[in-house]
């Protein structure tokens, strides 16, 4: 298959700050051959209007990423899809790579694609160390880019799931097909963490957990889900690299504390979660 299409699908909520960058990585990548879908999840801000100069596949869609993202799929003609959030900005060869590699392998159906992060601030930086402690570790990247037809044959994303839905997802193509199903390239996403602020990470990691029993309790899940909520396990990653570690002492404190911080916040939901689960079983 010669130049195949790749449908291109971005899910948004008040992403104007944000959303153009996102687009213009697109519009400069050096494959040509793309379509941009868009679906927006009720913004109340400008985020469809700014969409329409790039794409007339622009939907509304939720109520949550899953959704939007397999509606998005629903709308899409290409052979391969490539699933993204509004705080993305692509280097400029992603597709072509991403392309190139399911093409000359057929025994690979999807494709992760290694993420840095940068933004304003303290706390963005600290995620920025974070996250450059996981590239190349299989049980924290996740694929995004797919055969169409393998993604819909696995029913896409998970629509009860909500903040490990990236993982589910490639976990039973994994499941499927075998561990060579996914591939990997070097070029990366960059992720934009904006002006990141403690409160808001912790606030996200606690609403996360309210899906949560519902990826760790799929079999092909569990093997993964052991290491990623494995609070030693992040720390002995942590400190296998003691030189980018104590690189910058003051940033490697903030980002242990920080990580500390998010696994009890996930810890304190799920607990949650159970107790209210409980109370709903023993209801009259």
């Amino acid at each position: 298959m010669v130049n195949p299409l790749v449908s291109i699908i971005i899910t948004t909520k008040n992403s104007e700050d944000i959303l153009k960058a996102c687009l213009d990585s697109i519009k400069n990548q050096t494959y040509e051959n793309i379509e941009i879908i868009v679906v927006d999840n009720n913004s109340s801000d400008s985020s469809k209007v700014l969409a329409f100069n790039y794409t007339n596949k622009v939907y509304n869609m939720g109520p949550e990423r899953s959704a939007q993202r397999n509606y998005g799929v629903s709308k899409s003609l290409g052979n391969f899809i490539i699933i993204l959030d509004s705080d993305m900005v692509l280097n400029e060869k992603v597709i072509e790579s991403c392309v190139i590699k399911i093409q000359e392998n057929e025994n690979i159906k999807g494709i992760v694609i290694p993420e840095e992060s940068f933004g304003e601030g303290f706390w963005a930086r600290c995620k920025k160390l974070e996250r450059s402690f996981y590239v190349g570790m299989e049980w924290m990247e996740a694929a995004r880019f797919f055969n169409k037809n393998i993604s819909i044959e696995l029913g896409g994303y998970d629509i009860k799931n909500t903040g490990t839905e990236d993982y589910d997802l490639p976990h039973r193509i994994k499941h499927k097909y075998g561990e060579n199903s996914i591939g990997r390239i070097e070029y990366h996403i960059n992720h934009n963490e904006q002006k990141l602020s403690l409160k808001e990470t912790l606030k996200k990691k606690f609403y996360y957990t309210k899906t949560l029993n519902i990826y760790k309790e799929k079999s092909h899940n569990r093997n993964f889900y052991k290491k990623q909520s494995s609070l030693f396990k992040r720390y002995k990653l942590f400190f296998s690299q003691p030189k980018k570690l104590l690189h910058h002492p003051f940033l490697g404190i903030g980002m242990i504390f920080m990580k500390t911080c998010e696994f009890f916040f996930g810890g304190l939901g799920y607990l949650v979660q159970k107790i209210k689960k409980r109370s709903n079983w023993h209801e009259p």
